[in-house]
């Protein structure tokens, strides 16, 4: 898979992607341009044999300002109803894609994180932030419902029914210690330690079994609509399919040397 990308900042190294919106000026907001590539890029990671963990990163102390009002908002007002759910199922197909993608993803916030930007960081598989980080659902601000690129869906079962209503409802901004305190975010740490952190935690789990990580990934999107009976064959069957793989053979020869397993992701 090609690494190249014109519309945000892309960088690969030792099977981590790190990717970041690219307009610190404007506090990083989204466009038709980057919606679209970041949907097609985060596609084709299905099929990237390279890059087993992705962090989305902030880039000047923001994580993203959401839909660029001058490049987006104003050019939807003129919109027709047609042109209109095409760009809303665009933009829900970017959330579609990272579910969907194979990888685990890891946010990581920094100062504005709100409007799209916050769909992002919760579409994303695990969040880090800073003490100044804002996450804000702003749809109702600009007259628009919350129920935006399955915000009612997946912010509900982060952080719990009547908490997601609050945030849908007013757009108020959740400050850190709430987003900790939620669940939203998985750690807090100081911004000088943000990256650090962010990639000490990829590199953790890029060590790991990805084969294995990519059924977990699977399992957690696919066993939202399923019964728990459901759930249970679905999850037997799949991890009598990572049984067939070389680095469960690999963990349990390690574990018999007492040495630390080496995965391969096969």
């Amino acid at each position: 898979m090609t690494h190249d990308a014109k519309h945000f900042r892309c960088e690969v190294k030792d099977r981590i992607a790190t990717i970041a919106l690219d307009r610190p000026d404007r506090k990083n907001p989204l466009t038709f341009d980057s919606y679209a590539e970041l949907r097609d890029w985060f596609r084709a990671l299905v099929y990237s044999d390279d890059i087993d963990v992705v962090v989305f990163a902030s880039n000047g102390e923001n994580f993203s300002s959401g839909g660029d009002v001058h490049d987006i908002i104003g050019p939807l007002t003129r919109m027709n109803m047609k042109q209109l759910l095409a760009f809303t199922r665009m933009t829900g197909d970017l959330v579609k894609a990272m579910v969907n993608c194979g990888k685990p993803v890891i946010a990581a916030i920094d100062g504005v994180c709100v409007g799209a930007g916050a769909i992002v960081a919760m579409a994303s598989d695990l969040r880090i932030a800073t003490p100044r980080a804002k996450c804000a659902f702003l749809f109702t601000r600009v007259g628009l419902a919350g129920c935006d690129m399955g915000a009612c869906a997946i912010l509900p079962r982060i952080i719990g029914q009547g908490r997601a209503a609050e945030l849908l409802y007013t757009g108020r901004s959740m400050n850190a210690e709430e987003g900790l305190g939620w669940g939203f975010y998985n750690r807090v740490v100081d911004a000088d330690h943000l990256d650090a952190t962010t990639q000490d935690m990829a590199r953790r789990i890029a060590a790991g079994p990805n084969f294995a990580h990519m059924m977990t990934k699977t399992m957690l999107a696919q066993e939202w609509s399923m019964s728990i009976e459901q759930a249970i064959e679905a999850e037997a069957q799949a991890q009598a399919i990572c049984m067939q793989t070389g680095d469960f053979e690999r963990a349990f020869s390690a574990f018999v040397a007492k040495e630390k397993p080496v995965f391969e992701g096969e």
